[in-house]
């Protein structure tokens, strides 16, 4: 979605993804928790410079270093508590069941404010001092004040295995909720007539405080190295926030410009066409067969349902091969094709059921979460897509009917494990994979 001066001026979905399906937003959550951490401060309830320690000494390892002690509020948004990496595995490992102490417990690299490192286990903190403090959820919090009062009401959480949301990840919202989430933050925080979100917090958390340094070596002028807010990154032009496979808010003040991703790809793809393609023609006057062209163009997107034949009546059962790296599904599982009217059920033995289509998307939720998929007979062997279509992710699924054999791989694999089970699930209850 392409926002401009407040008003929609392109948007499209490629089928079976659709406006009105919320999708999961990966580290772009880590903005909204960021909000969060304003609104508290915002109500006098949380400053910069409350250590974390302080807000929450029941979760304070008993061997906690002096600068342990001395991490802040403003050190986790800017990411710069001195960690060498990402936290996150080794926290978890250390304390299974208290990330927060888990952190507190490592070793430090560099003194605090000094250096940005990308940590997921900030964020996860941030939001359990938003808890404390105000006595709700993250995620009740958020509803309250800043969901509802923007008309977002389907906002979906995942979770880590006690009930509490990631606060790093987890958020699930509409493409149309994350732009309107970027129209927020370029208006100053205002909605409407209210002033939602304090504007000095919006202009605070959306400046450069430190240097950053990104993770993916060999990119040239890449969008995360311009230096990091409070968890938000800047650009080449104004800032955004950004999760894993190219969830995207980018907001441009200077062009009165948002524009909300929710996709499977890379981020940088994004970003350097919206600079190289969208940027100049800001303000530009275009042409009604243009627009014309343009607006077919995204009425029609669409993903293509596998190829093949329908070959009514035609079933087979398999064994699954779960050797390739990050299989979807446990080693062993009976995989069985019913035949259907108009496409198939296949059944996971023991673990859930999934409606296919044939050459269009059959949709079904065995565990809670849609699951939408197509497929097709091609010569002996059975060919299908499942989408988690609240997700970037999708699991190829083929049946050999020569040899009983059948495969389940992930097109990208999830960054909470590989288990399919598990994704569908609604909600996702778990902890990253940490072995």
């Amino acid at each position: 979605m392409v926002v401009h001066g407040g008003h929609v001026v392109a948007e499209g979905w490629w089928a079976p993804y659709s406006a009105d399906r919320p999708h999961l937003l990966y580290s772009l959550t880590k903005s909204f928790t960021s909000v969060a951490v304003g609104l508290a401060i915002g109500d006098g309830l949380l400053s910069l410079d409350d250590r974390v320690v302080d807000v929450l000494p029941d979760r304070v390892p008993a061997h906690i270093s002096e600068q342990g002690r001395r991490i802040t509020v403003h050190h986790l948004l800017s990411m710069t508590c001195g960690h060498p990496t990402d936290s996150l595995a080794e926290a978890w490992q250390r304390e299974p069941d208290d990330l927060v102490k888990g952190f507190l417990s490592l070793p430090f690299d560099t003194a605090q404010g000094t250096r940005h490192v990308y940590d997921n286990s900030t964020t996860h903190i941030l939001a359990r001092m938003v808890e404390r403090v105000t006595g709700r959820g993250l995620a009740e919090f958020l509803d309250a004040r800043l969901f509802a009062p923007m008309g977002i009401d389907h906002a979906e959480w995942d979770r880590v295995a006690n009930g509490d949301v990631f606060g790093f990840h987890g958020l699930h919202l509409t493409t149309e909720a994350v732009a309107a989430f970027g129209e927020l933050l370029r208006r100053g925080g205002t909605w409407g007539e209210r002033q939602l979100v304090p504007r000095s917090w919006v202009e605070l958390a959306t400046s450069r405080h430190i240097d950053s340094e990104w993770i993916l070596d060999g990119v040239d002028q890449a969008d995360f190295s311009y230096g990091y807010g409070y968890q938000f990154w800047m650009s080449r032009h104004g800032y955004h926030g950004h999760g894993s496979y190219g969830q995207q808010c980018v907001v441009v003040p200077s062009h009165d410009l948002v524009v909300a991703v929710t996709a499977q790809g890379e981020a940088q793809d994004v970003l350097d066409a919206v600079w190289e393609c969208l940027l100049p023609g800001v303000g530009q006057a275009g042409s009604a067969q243009d627009d014309a062209i343009l607006a077919d163009r995204l009425q029609h997107l669409s993903l293509h349902p596998v190829p093949g034949s329908a070959a009514p009546g035609r079933g087979v059962s398999a064994k699954l091969d779960a050797s390739a790296e990050g299989s979807a599904l446990p080693d062993g599982t009976t995989v069985t094709v019913d035949p259907t009217d108009g496409g198939w059920l296949v059944r996971f033995e023991s673990l859930f059921d999934v409606e296919v289509g044939h050459c269009d998307w059959r949709e079904s939720a065995p565990l809670g979460r849609p699951v939408v998929a197509a497929g097709a007979w091609q010569g002996s062997t059975y060919v299908a897509d499942l989408y988690v279509i609240t997700t970037p992710h999708r699991v190829r699924l083929t049946v050999d009917a020569d040899t009983a054999t059948a495969t389940a791989t992930w097109s990208t694999p999830p960054l909470t494990g590989p288990s399919l089970e598990l994704h569908v699930r609604s909600p996702l209850m778990t902890r990253p994979d940490v072995a």
